[in-house]
């Protein structure tokens, strides 16, 4: 059911989902293999690096409202307490200069290596 829901999402991206997947596909963000709207327990994320450990959401005005906001928070902590680490991206932020959201995602990564220099990638989760 999940997959079929992420394969639905796949096929729907957001204007600002589609913008990020431009610069993620076909490993252009460093070499680092992405995927979207990936299942990961029992949630999906948006952008997703198995070598990273690393989720992107991009995070539209349907995220807003304090419902919105606490579910949000309660599935990030329960993919953190598996590894994942979190990047959010605001909609707009995107649409408004999608050039700067490139530099937020690589800065981000570089920041990882540097801090992980020498050490290996922290693996994948398995499904």
């Amino acid at each position: 059911m999940l997959t079929a829901r992420a394969k639905q999402l796949r096929r729907n991206m957001t204007t600002a989902e589609a913008m990020v997947w431009k610069l993620l596909k076909g490993k252009q963000m460093k070499g680092y293999d992405f995927d979207r709207q990936r299942p990961i327990d029992q949630y999906i994320v948006d952008f997703y690096c198995k070598d990273l450990m690393l989720a992107i959401e991009i995070d539209g005005s349907s995220h807003d409202s304090k419902e919105a906001q606490e579910a949000d928070l309660a599935r990030q902590q329960t993919l953190e307490k598996l590894g994942v680490r979190f990047l959010r991206i605001r909609d707009e932020d995107v649409k408004e200069d999608v050039n700067s959201t490139y530099f937020v995602i690589k800065e981000w990564i570089e920041n990882f290596e540097i801090e992980n220099k020498g050490k290996p990638l922290p693996g994948r989760l398995e499904q």
